[in-house]
């Protein structure tokens, strides 16, 4: 019952979390550190409520541990702060793999051939209750963090998008936002992104958010929290619509 539910939640949120947890949290979560005192606390009650109610299962002989369980939640969670999710709700198992996995793979050529195989993937979202990951994928993010990439950030970010229905690049927004303003600057920011890649021109944003337009607000995301100050400076309208999506604003506790 609901009721139960949230009761669970306030108790999980107001209880300590475990020494040993706190450790991983400030040794694996990017951004943690950096957060003021009562954003620290309501991230480490997020997390114990995902680790509450998500599975994890470990593929390919990897042993699921604490560390694996934290790591990943501390970072899904990150993206929860502004509270503009109900904890994932479609979200029902996290799937560990020990290293990158082969995934069946399509693509469509341009003469309309469909070839088929094997892609090595270190993550992925699926809309129907599982993500993916790569356990050392993850642990080079939270450690490479200022390459500007994080396969949980990333993939979570699809799960936000798959909460109006598809994953298009588009998330319900919070309570006053703006959809043509957001779909203006998306539409707008991803055709630059494809542009930049035509031309061989550099860009902030990793190239993958131009396969389509959910890549892209998953990129988007990734570099929101883990260069916040670069993509202001560069991209001031997409920051802040994302700031407005997300309710945090990382460039004011960016180090």
């Amino acid at each position: 019952m609901l009721w139960l539910r949230e009761r669970r939640r306030r108790h999980l949120m107001e209880r300590p979390i475990p020494i040993q947890w706190e450790e991983i949290v400030r040794q694996r979560v990017h951004g943690y550190s950096c957060l003021p005192p009562d954003q620290q606390d309501r991230l480490k009650g997020l997390l114990q409520v995902f680790v509450d109610e998500k599975e994890f299962e470990g593929c390919g002989g990897l042993e699921i541990t604490d560390e694996i369980r934290v790591t990943v939640a501390g970072h899904a969670c990150i993206l929860l702060l502004g509270g503009q999710s109900d904890m994932y709700p479609k979200l029902r198992t996290i799937l560990v793999y020990p290293h990158e996995y082969l995934a069946p793979h399509s693509s469509r050529g341009p003469d309309g051939t469909v070839s088929e195989g094997m892609q090595g993937r270190s993550g992925e979202s699926w809309s129907f209750g599982n993500i993916v990951l790569s356990w050392e994928d993850v642990l080079r993010d939270s450690v490479n963090y200022k390459e500007g990439r994080n396969v949980v950030f990333h993939e979570f970010a699809h799960q936000l998008d798959f909460e109006s229905g598809s994953a298009q690049g588009a998330p319900i927004l919070p309570r006053g936002a703006k959809y043509s303003d957001w779909s203006r600057t998306f539409s707008r920011e991803y055709a630059s992104l494809i542009h930049s890649l035509e031309m061989g021109t550099p860009s902030l944003l990793d190239k993958y958010g131009a396969v389509n337009p959910a890549e892209f607000f998953a990129v988007a995301t990734e570099c929101f929290f883990l260069k916040p100050l670069d993509l202001k400076a560069q991209h001031p309208e997409l920051y802040n619509q994302l700031r407005v999506y997300y309710r945090q604003d990382p460039v004011s506790f960016a180090r």
